[in-house]
């Protein structure tokens, strides 16, 4: 154990067993009871409120076919595989599957759209489409799959192209996707033709409707995952900024709050989270720790013409950063975004392996509600997590990063961790294994099938199951 692990632990008062173990025993209860409340709001008046999901679904079965491990009685579906023909006629399946959503459509019909993580190396590019290609140069973008009522694939095709590294997103409240781009690369690097590092809108069911128009006013940095208030049409941003100086929690206040296709075009004000008194959150490693007074600060040129934003004059009270901010997601009245690590030797104030924080607007109050544990078995979940979302179960899903096998894990409402999936499909050698992260993990809209990505190979599954046992 590192020094600077074994300061961590004296300061949280944990001792936690594995790597991927999310609470740890000594301080169970205080996190427990803090991710309990948390998650009591969060599910009020929801479907999932009235689940179970009490311990998990039990032991991951081998999968014979060597694709993906589940608890007994569920069962996937391979939606989709990186270099098929996609079913429109327009090339191959994209590379580097990352984040998903599922929207409804008509006739009990799903849209699934689908981003690429494509740098100008991916083997499989985005096929550009007329209309639906930003900069013919970027290898990125989104893929739309519609699925009908019972499962199967009915039309799979280009969403938007000619973007650049589409990490994760998120979905809005009328029914369309925002994909963001996570790199700050400007016209004439790596061969591109226009600036990135955008948010872009896509309608999944006539992505001609959206087209590939960048939402400049959303700024131009290393997005990662966004989440819509929909009362207020407030919408969160994270940003996956590795090296320091690290990224920032941003919002944005939109000229049309009240939101609709095309809305965000009009414009808004983006501004950056500040927590008085705390410059980096990886200092933060007691679950339940709570900070009010919550401060946001406008960001003085959101399209980063000279200088990143996130190193940019916020004042002489500064902003506040952390490492790797990736997921994040609406639930309840609160916005819950994730930290996947922080490591002091890349410059961060602390070290952990995962953190899941929450924001109430309505209270300007901000809360650690989970952290996860330190490395030592690989064979177990819970190492970096990444993208989120609601689960029928009662709590989150949650798709891990890190090295060793890779899961996609539920934790419950009582701050249980339970392995949900486990990949199977070795990128790696004999003598170096390795697999493809998972991505994307996201449910069908009457929450029966959880929809996931592995990155690479990339592949999109559809797991059924008892989901309310």
């Amino acid at each position: 154990m590192s020094e600077a692990r074994t300061a961590r632990t004296a300061r949280t008062a944990q001792s936690p067993a594995t790597r991927r173990q999310v609470l740890a025993r000594s301080g169970a209860s205080v996190a427990a009871i803090a991710f309990a409340g948390s998650l009591s709001e969060l599910f009020a008046g929801t479907a999932a409120a009235q689940s179970l999901g009490k311990k998990g679904y039990g032991p991951l079965v081998p999968d014979p076919a060597g694709l993906l491990d589940l608890p007994a009685g569920f069962r996937y579906k391979v939606l989709s595989r990186e270099g098929d023909p996609l079913r429109s006629g327009e090339g191959k399946v994209p590379s580097n599957h990352d984040g998903m959503t599922a929207l409804e459509g008509r006739h009990g019909q799903v849209h699934l759209v689908r981003n690429h993580e494509n740098r100008v190396t991916a083997k499989i590019a985005v096929p550009t489409v007329e209309g639906l290609t930003y900069d013919p140069m970027g290898k990125g973008g989104c893929t739309a799959l519609t699925l009908d009522h019972r499962g199967n694939v009915l039309s799979e095709r280009v969403a938007i192209a000619g973007t650049a590294v589409n990490c994760a997103g998120g979905h809005t409240p009328w029914g369309t996707w925002l994909t963001c781009e996570e790199t700050e690369d400007k016209a004439g690097t790596n061969g591109y033709t226009k600036d990135h590092g955008f948010i872009f809108e896509v309608d999944p069911a006539d992505p001609h409707r959206s087209g590939a128009v960048p939402l400049t006013a959303m700024g131009r940095f290393q997005h990662e995952a966004i989440a819509i208030d929909p009362k207020r049409g407030v919408v969160y941003e994270t940003e996956d900024a590795f090296q320091k100086p690290f990224g920032l929690f941003y919002r944005f206040l939109p000229k049309k709050p009240e939101g609709g296709l095309g809305s965000l075009r009009a414009g808004g004000t983006l501004q950056a989270m500040r927590v008085p008194g705390v410059p980096d959150l990886s200092v933060v490693q007691e679950t339940g720790a709570t900070f009010d007074g919550i401060e946001w600060v406008d960001v003085p040129d959101p399209l980063a013409a000279q200088t990143p934003v996130r190193l940019q004059d916020f004042g002489p009270k500064g902003i506040t950063h952390a490492q790797k901010l990736e997921g994040c997601y609406w639930g309840g009245s609160s916005v819950y975004f994730v930290s996947s690590f922080a490591h002091s030797a890349e410059g961060s104030a602390a070290d952990h392996f995962g953190q899941i924080w929450r924001y109430d607007p309505n209270r300007r109050r901000l809360t650690l509600v989970i952290v996860f544990g330190p490395s030592t078995d690989v064979q177990l979940p819970g190492e970096e997590p990444d993208n989120i979302c609601l689960a029928p179960s009662g709590g989150l899903m949650v798709c891990e990063d890190g090295e060793g096998a890779q899961h996609v894990f539920g934790v419950t409402r009582r701050g249980d961790v339970y392995a949900m999936a486990r990949g199977r499909q070795n990128i790696g050698t004999a003598q170096e294994p390795a697999w493809g992260e998972f991505a994307g993990v996201t449910f069908s809209p009457d929450g029966d099938t959880m929809y996931v990505n592995c990155y690479t190979p990339g592949t999109t599954f559809a797991v059924t199951g008892p989901w309310q046992r």
